[in-house]
Protein backbone atom coordinates (compact mmCIF):
# COMPACT_ATOMS: atom_id res chain seq x y z
CA UNK A 1 0.00 0.00 0.00
CA UNK A 2 1.27 3.55 -1.41
CA UNK A 3 1.35 5.87 1.37
CA UNK A 4 0.97 9.44 0.77
CA UNK A 5 3.85 11.85 1.33
CA UNK A 6 4.10 14.56 4.29
CA UNK A 7 3.36 18.11 3.20
CA UNK A 8 4.64 20.75 5.57
CA UNK A 9 1.91 23.60 6.23
CA UNK A 10 3.04 27.06 6.48
CA UNK A 11 2.57 28.74 9.66
CA UNK A 12 -0.49 31.25 8.41
CA UNK A 13 -2.13 27.85 7.61
CA UNK A 14 -1.61 26.71 10.92
CA UNK A 15 -2.85 29.86 12.36
CA UNK A 16 -6.00 29.79 10.11
CA UNK A 17 -6.67 26.16 11.36
CA UNK A 18 -5.58 26.60 15.19
CA UNK A 19 -7.96 29.65 15.21
CA UNK A 20 -11.21 27.51 14.33
CA UNK A 21 -10.24 23.69 15.57
CA UNK A 22 -11.64 22.71 18.86
CA UNK A 23 -9.05 21.58 19.79
CA UNK A 24 -5.17 22.76 20.67
CA UNK A 25 -2.02 21.84 18.77
CA UNK A 26 1.06 23.17 18.30
CA UNK A 27 3.40 23.86 14.91
CA UNK A 28 7.31 23.04 14.53
CA UNK A 29 8.85 22.72 11.10
CA UNK A 30 5.69 22.52 9.11
CA UNK A 31 4.17 19.58 11.15
CA UNK A 32 1.18 20.12 13.70
CA UNK A 33 1.50 18.33 16.90
CA UNK A 34 -1.45 17.39 19.52
CA UNK A 35 -0.14 18.04 22.72
CA UNK A 36 -0.45 15.54 25.92
CA UNK A 37 -3.39 15.63 28.13
CA UNK A 38 -2.42 16.77 31.45
CA UNK A 39 -3.81 14.87 34.85
CA UNK A 40 -4.96 16.27 38.21
CA UNK A 41 -1.52 16.27 39.83
CA UNK A 42 -0.09 18.70 36.25
CA UNK A 43 -3.26 21.15 36.93
CA UNK A 44 -2.86 20.77 40.63
CA UNK A 45 0.93 22.35 40.35
CA UNK A 46 -0.34 24.68 37.35
CA UNK A 47 -2.94 26.26 39.32
CA UNK A 48 -0.73 26.43 42.54
CA UNK A 49 1.84 28.58 40.47
CA UNK A 50 -0.41 30.45 38.44
CA UNK A 51 -1.83 31.95 42.16
CA UNK A 52 1.18 32.35 43.51
CA UNK A 53 2.90 34.17 40.57
CA UNK A 54 0.11 36.45 39.86
CA UNK A 55 -0.56 37.05 43.24
CA UNK A 56 2.74 38.56 43.77
CA UNK A 57 2.70 40.42 40.08
CA UNK A 58 -0.32 42.01 40.70
CA UNK A 59 0.49 45.87 40.43
CA UNK A 60 3.43 45.62 38.82
CA UNK A 61 2.43 45.81 35.20
CA UNK A 62 3.49 42.08 34.41
CA UNK A 63 0.46 39.08 33.63
CA UNK A 64 1.17 35.65 34.26
CA UNK A 65 -1.33 33.55 31.43
CA UNK A 66 -2.08 29.97 31.45
CA UNK A 67 -1.77 27.33 28.45
CA UNK A 68 -4.46 28.62 26.64
CA UNK A 69 -2.27 31.44 25.28
CA UNK A 70 -0.40 30.86 22.37
CA UNK A 71 3.49 32.02 22.02
CA UNK A 72 4.61 32.07 18.69
CA UNK A 73 8.70 31.90 17.91
CA UNK A 74 10.37 33.82 15.07
CA UNK A 75 12.26 32.37 13.40
CA UNK A 76 11.51 29.75 12.50
CA UNK A 77 7.16 30.37 13.13
CA UNK A 78 6.97 27.78 15.85
CA UNK A 79 3.42 28.27 17.98
CA UNK A 80 3.52 26.43 21.09
CA UNK A 81 1.21 26.51 24.46
CA UNK A 82 3.65 26.60 27.75
CA UNK A 83 1.74 25.70 30.73
CA UNK A 84 2.61 29.24 32.08
CA UNK A 85 4.07 32.51 30.45
CA UNK A 86 4.96 35.82 31.82
CA UNK A 87 4.82 38.88 30.09
CA UNK A 88 5.88 42.25 31.29
CA UNK A 89 4.71 46.05 30.62
CA UNK A 90 3.47 46.66 26.59
CA UNK A 91 3.01 43.17 25.16
CA UNK A 92 3.47 42.57 21.55
CA UNK A 93 0.52 39.93 20.25
CA UNK A 94 0.93 38.71 16.66
CA UNK A 95 -2.17 40.63 15.61
CA UNK A 96 -5.20 42.07 16.73
CA UNK A 97 -6.52 38.95 18.19
CA UNK A 98 -4.32 38.96 21.37
CA UNK A 99 -4.34 35.40 21.29
CA UNK A 100 -0.39 34.44 19.95
CA UNK A 101 1.95 36.05 22.74
CA UNK A 102 5.44 37.54 20.69
CA UNK A 103 7.22 38.46 23.97
CA UNK A 104 7.21 36.70 26.84
CA UNK A 105 9.45 36.90 29.97
CA UNK A 106 9.66 33.71 31.64
CA UNK A 107 8.09 30.27 30.43
CA UNK A 108 7.28 27.51 32.73
CA UNK A 109 6.63 23.97 32.10
CA UNK A 110 4.95 21.57 33.98
CA UNK A 111 6.98 18.46 33.60
CA UNK A 112 5.36 14.85 32.96
CA UNK A 113 6.79 11.48 31.52
CA UNK A 114 4.84 11.82 28.08
CA UNK A 115 6.14 16.10 27.34
CA UNK A 116 9.47 15.94 29.71
CA UNK A 117 11.84 15.19 26.30
CA UNK A 118 9.81 17.46 24.23
CA UNK A 119 10.09 20.49 27.23
CA UNK A 120 13.46 20.13 28.10
CA UNK A 121 14.72 19.75 23.91
CA UNK A 122 12.16 19.96 20.80
CA UNK A 123 10.62 23.23 22.83
CA UNK A 124 13.31 24.81 24.37
CA UNK A 125 15.53 25.41 21.27
CA UNK A 126 13.16 27.90 19.64
CA UNK A 127 12.45 29.59 22.88
CA UNK A 128 15.99 30.60 23.15
CA UNK A 129 15.83 32.24 20.22
CA UNK A 130 12.79 34.70 21.63
CA UNK A 131 14.74 37.87 22.29
CA UNK A 132 12.55 38.89 25.40
CA UNK A 133 12.79 35.77 26.88
CA UNK A 134 15.29 35.29 30.27
CA UNK A 135 14.10 32.67 32.24
CA UNK A 136 12.95 29.11 30.87
CA UNK A 137 11.96 26.70 34.24
CA UNK A 138 10.79 22.63 34.24
CA UNK A 139 8.89 22.00 37.12
CA UNK A 140 8.84 17.99 38.32
CA UNK A 141 5.70 16.50 38.89
CA UNK A 142 6.72 13.65 40.92
CA UNK A 143 9.18 15.73 43.80
CA UNK A 144 10.15 18.85 44.82
CA UNK A 145 12.33 19.56 41.85
CA UNK A 146 12.47 23.03 40.00
CA UNK A 147 15.21 23.30 36.91
CA UNK A 148 15.98 26.80 35.76
CA UNK A 149 17.65 28.43 32.93
CA UNK A 150 18.64 32.07 33.09
CA UNK A 151 19.96 33.58 30.37
CA UNK A 152 23.11 35.89 31.07
CA UNK A 153 24.15 39.15 29.64
CA UNK A 154 26.51 37.41 27.46
CA UNK A 155 24.02 35.23 26.12
CA UNK A 156 25.08 32.31 27.74
CA UNK A 157 21.72 30.30 29.48
CA UNK A 158 23.03 28.83 33.03
CA UNK A 159 21.25 26.18 34.90
CA UNK A 160 20.71 25.75 38.17
CA UNK A 161 18.57 23.68 40.07
CA UNK A 162 16.19 23.82 43.06
CA UNK A 163 14.93 20.77 44.97
CA UNK A 164 12.86 20.21 48.59
CA UNK A 165 9.97 21.41 49.81
CA UNK A 166 11.42 23.80 52.49
CA UNK A 167 13.83 25.74 49.52
CA UNK A 168 13.20 28.87 47.87
CA UNK A 169 13.15 29.46 43.93
CA UNK A 170 13.87 32.65 43.10
CA UNK A 171 11.73 34.21 39.94
CA UNK A 172 15.14 36.46 38.74
CA UNK A 173 13.06 38.08 35.58
CA UNK A 174 10.58 39.34 38.03
CA UNK A 175 12.28 39.51 41.01
CA UNK A 176 9.99 37.43 43.11
CA UNK A 177 10.81 34.13 45.35
CA UNK A 178 8.55 31.10 45.36
CA UNK A 179 9.02 28.68 47.98
CA UNK A 180 7.97 24.81 47.07
CA UNK A 181 6.28 24.32 49.49
CA UNK A 182 3.62 26.44 48.01
CA UNK A 183 4.18 25.29 44.14
CA UNK A 184 3.81 21.49 45.78
CA UNK A 185 0.48 22.47 48.08
CA UNK A 186 -1.46 19.65 48.04
CA UNK A 187 0.71 17.54 45.78
CA UNK A 188 -0.02 13.73 45.85
CA UNK A 189 3.60 12.16 47.32
CA UNK A 190 3.55 14.54 50.11
CA UNK A 191 1.87 12.99 52.67
CA UNK A 192 2.51 9.66 52.12
CA UNK A 193 4.83 7.28 54.61
CA UNK A 194 8.84 6.83 53.45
Amino acid sequence: MATRPHVPITPEEYLANERTADYRSEYFAGEVFAPAGAGRMHNRIVTNLIVAIGGRLKGRGCDVYGSDLRVKVNPPGTYTYPDLTIACGCQEFEDAREDTLLDPLAIIEVLSDSTEKYDRGVKFEPYRRIASLREYILVAQDRPLVEQYLLQDDGRWIFTETGGLNSVLVLSSVAMELGLSDIYDRADWMNQPG
